[in-house]
């Protein structure tokens, strides 16, 4: 359990950010290399290697570098992990606001 939480805070810390999540979509539609990534942000170097960085800390990219170009794809941790953290996590919240239903349901009931 406490790797899959290490894991779950890994991938949810770089989830947060809006970019590493645009950075995820881009490579779904085929690899690309750093500068590549840096232009379609409009960002520098710099900022997105860091970017790429924390993707890669948490697994869900996977770098080569050939020559000068570093080449960027999607790594192994699929998010499985994190879809199934939200599924448990909303059948959580669904059960709760049955029970309140109910709650509600029977209270009415009582009322003259």
């Amino acid at each position: 359990m406490v790797q899959s939480s290490v894991q779950l805070d890994s991938a949810f810390g770089a989830l947060a950010d809006a970019t590493r999540r645009g950075i995820l979509v881009r490579l779904g539609r085929g690899d690309a290399s750093i500068s590549e990534l840096a232009g379609t942000f409009d960002m520098t170097l710099t900022g997105m290697k860091k970017h790429v960085q924390v993707l890669e800390d948490a697994r869900l990219v996977t770098t080569e570098k050939v020559g000068r170009v570093r080449t960027c794809r999607l790594g192994p941790q699929r998010l499985e992990d994190v879809a199934a953290w939200v599924a448990s996590y909303r059948q959580m919240l669904e059960a709760r606001l049955d029970s309140l239903g109910e709650f509600l349901e029977r209270t009415k009931e009582k009322k003259p």
